[in-house]
């Protein structure tokens, strides 16, 4: 029996990184697409009681999203298993189980629509990856298919366009299922910047990281991202630090700091992760050890579903004003030099 053409897709974890290309294949293939509701405490809990303790914040969200989606009464759920994108660069072991990890603690009458993509594997590319999704739903036109992932491609490279030249996160993935690109103009430079280094799933997950950024505004701060940077950036950011790319989201961490450690106007470096994430622990040790040969300042903050939100903006409130007293002092040095000068004269 075909199932109905209505799939749910939780927005958590690869949501904050393809979906508009699956957004757009999806719908060319004539598959009406949900979201899950934004996260909320209710989220979180109800996919914390469900996984270990040990579990990282990240999945756990996303089973709460998968449950948001049962809620609302979906029945077919797009669970993907990215594997690799690059040959031997791969994914975590938890994005690349999700499938098998829902199916196991997830009881509901649902169809979990899965496809796996592993770029380690000979022809396993975008295409076949589609295929595989089409088939689950009696869709077996080759054409189709092809048109599909030039739609999503198309989708995905305007959404990456908006997010390089400053468009908000939310806003960038709205116009780019509209089918629509908004240039902004160049957002005005501020007197402290930083650079936040996480992926997706944490700092655009405004419950997750505690709407870091627009705290961060309301300081005054200049914020930037890896999002707002090409992909020859940030593989430059790799080279600087002398690091080869394992994990498929290293260059969200190390490729990002790599970029912003060289660039003049950061003055000082945030990254942020969920606690008991093993791949971004040996990222960070990486960051911290090249942060003092750059001479940049670095706080790390890591949540999980206990971080109090009194604490995480003390922590912001005192690491913004240290880079705050660093630039007063360093346009003093810099006004006492010039008046030194002018004395000789």
């Amino acid at each position: 029996m075909k199932k109905e053409k209505i799939v749910g897709i939780p927005r958590s974890m690869s949501y904050y990184n393809y979906f508009p290309f699956w957004h757009g294949a999806l719908t060319t293939l004539g598959i009406e697409v949900t979201v899950s509701d934004a996260t909320t405490k209710k989220t979180i809990s109800d996919g914390a009681s469900l996984v270990v303790t040990e579990t990282c914040l990240p999945i756990k969200i996303y089973v709460g999203h998968v449950l948001n989606l049962i809620d609302k009464g979906v029945k077919n759920i797009f669970v993907p298993s990215i594997q690799s994108i690059a040959p031997k660069i791969y994914n975590c072991s938890k994005i690349r189980g999700l499938p098998d990890l829902i199916r196991n603690i997830i009881k509901a009458d649902i169809n979990i629509i899965e496809a796996t993509l592993d770029k380690s594997e000979k022809n396993n590319d975008e295409i076949d990856f589609l295929k595989e999704i089409a088939n689950q739903f009696g869709i077996q036109d080759t054409n189709l298919i092809k048109k599909a992932y030039e739609n999503g491609s198309i989708e995905q490279n305007n959404f990456h366009v908006m997010l390089q030249n400053g468009v908000e996160f939310n806003e960038a993935l709205k116009c780019a299922k509209e089918g629509k690109v908004i240039i902004p103009p160049k957002k005005a430079q501020k007197n402290v910047n930083i650079a936040l280094i996480g992926h997706g799933y944490n700092i655009y997950d405004k419950k997750a990281c505690m709407d870091i950024q627009k705290k961060l505004e309301k300081m005054g701060i200049g914020v930037y991202s890896a999002y707002e940077l090409t992909l020859e950036q940030l593989k430059g950011g790799m080279h600087s630090l002398e690091t080869s790319l394992y994990w498929a989201n290293q260059y969200e961490m190390t490729g990002c700091a790599g970029y912003y450690f060289q660039d003049e106007k950061i003055d000082g470096i945030i990254t942020l992760t969920a606690f008991g994430c093993g791949p971004d622990s040996l990222m960070i040790e990486d960051i911290k050890r090249k942060a003092k040969k750059y001479n940049k300042a670095l706080l790390n903050l890591t949540i999980d579903e206990h971080t109090g939100e009194a604490g995480f903006i003390t922590r912001l409130e005192a690491f913004c004003d240290m880079l705050y007293r660093n630039k007063r002092a360093m346009i003093m040095k810099q006004r006492q030099k010039e008046e030194e000068i002018l004395s000789k004269i």
